[in-house]
């Protein structure tokens, strides 16, 4: 996130392409844990951006501990999908504007409490058909995704 602010300290809000990884973490009822964001009251995935030097595996472990307190491991994740273009632009409360490129990873192996940190107000599992209705705009196409695979598991 350094980087990130580093960069806003010369081009303002612009916007900018941000490569950002997060993960739908999967309980043993088969429910994905949400997080809704302390800046915008929205519910999406647990993630966050990218880090200089980082590797996708490693943004992604390091931004769920932080802001889920749940340990996950490389070797238990799998790519759930893939996201970019106009569905991944997004405008922060404080005008900063952004188009991700958003790796999403999936896994049903996590240890430790979940504990929110100032980036959420809430954690929680839902219903993969029983999602929020009040979700940030880079998650519509990943709920999008989730409710395809409740469908096809019918």
């Amino acid at each position: 996130m350094e980087y990130i602010k580093k960069i806003r300290k010369y081009i303002g809000h612009d916007p900018i392409m941000m490569c950002a990884c997060g993960c739908l973490i999967f309980n043993e009822k088969g429910q994905v844990l949400l997080q809704k964001r302390s800046d915008d009251n929205l519910w999406g995935n647990p993630g966050g951006s990218m880090d200089l030097g980082e590797t996708i595996y490693e943004t992604v472990i390091r931004e769920i501990k932080e802001e889920t307190n749940l340990d996950i491991k490389a070797e238990n994740l799998k790519i759930f999908n893939i996201y970019s273009g106009e569905e991944q632009h997004h405008i922060y409360p404080n005008e900063d504007e952004v188009y991700f490129v958003n790796i999403i990873f999936e896994t049903t192996n996590y240890n430790g409490n979940i504990k929110t940190d100032s980036e959420s107000v809430e954690l929680q599992f839902f219903d993969l058909d029983n999602l929020p209705s009040n979700i940030t705009k880079p998650f519509i196409p990943i709920a999008r995704d989730l409710k395809k695979r409740t469908f096809k598991q019918q």
